[in-house]
């Protein structure tokens, strides 16, 4: 017994090491990116890894007036909350239709909706160009959020198909013998039990939008309608770049997303373990 004690004991020991030495590595970039941001530029080539001698907050100033990032912030918030409710609604209604309901085409639209997640987004950048030119969604928050939605419609029916596949039959046999609709069955019943589901989808959709560059650098050009990760760009120039400033402006820029990960981590996690993976 005491052996088996002993090695329960070490076994934990070493998790707690490892985990540790991970979570270091993950901090410590922040950590060093947060201090070079207080600090000059004279100082970050002359003692990079050393504290700042003297806290430049004026740094966090300028980037926020400078690069338009309180705009930039405000639109890409518009952008990623619509994509995200939207991408949310559509995706989970897609996915219980393919799991729930038995119709001859689900798989085929399954595999329709999997292709999806095969076509990488240069593919498409020119055609969409020229047809949101043509439309009138060229220089608009719209011509992002349609993109951003159907980007992220892959991953969500997938991942919620697993959460409704693996629900009881039982509970909505005993749904219908009620005499709850289908509608009803998706918002009263499958939803809330897919609560998780919803979060690790949302969580994944949110940060994959809140981080793209490539569509919204093509699409707008207007100063007060572009996203932060474009706004971010202005900081860095052909001949010069202002590093202390950029620093503060990326520290600014993921600030939401630790925000949003730390409120419902473990709900992701619960997410990840309960239904991301089938079988």
């Amino acid at each position: 017994m005491k052996k088996s004690h002993k090695k329960i004991h070490l076994s934990k020991v070493v998790i707690y090491i490892f985990l540790s030495l991970l979570a270091f590595v993950y901090l410590a970039p922040l950590a060093w990116m947060f201090f070079v941001s207080l600090k000059d530029n004279a100082e970050i080539f002359t003692s990079p890894f050393a504290l700042p001698q003297r806290a430049q907050w004026e740094n966090y100033t300028f980037a926020w007036t400078a690069g338009y990032l309180g705009k930039a912030t405000l639109n890409s918030t518009i952008v990623c909350v619509t994509a995200l409710i939207l991408s949310l609604v559509i995706g989970s209604m897609a996915a219980f239709a393919i799991a729930r309901m038995r119709w001859k085409f689900a798989k085929l639209m399954m595999t329709y909706f999997l292709i999806g997640m095969m076509v990488p987004i240069h593919c498409v950048l020119i055609p969409l160009f020229k047809t949101f030119s043509s439309i009138g969604l060229y220089n608009n928050l719209a011509g992002l959020i349609l993109p951003y939605v159907t980007f992220s419609l892959p991953i969500t029916i997938y991942i919620m198909e697993g959460f409704f596949e693996n629900m009881p039959q039982e509970v909505f046999e005993a749904a219908c013998i009620d005499g709850c609709s289908i509608y009803k069955c998706f918002s009263a019943i499958a939803v809330p039990l897919s609560k998780t589901g919803l979060f690790v989808t949302g969580l994944m959709s949110f940060v994959a939008n809140w981080n793209e560059l490539l569509l919204a650098m093509v699409f707008i050009s207007d100063d007060l309608k572009k996203t932060l990760p474009v706004s971010l760009s202005k900081f860095v120039g052909p001949y010069n770049t202002n590093y202390v400033q950029m620093f503060a402006a990326i520290i600014i820029a993921i600030i939401p997303t630790i925000i949003v990960y730390c409120c419902f981590s473990n709900q992701i996690v619960d997410g990840l373990t309960a239904g991301a993976v089938k079988g």
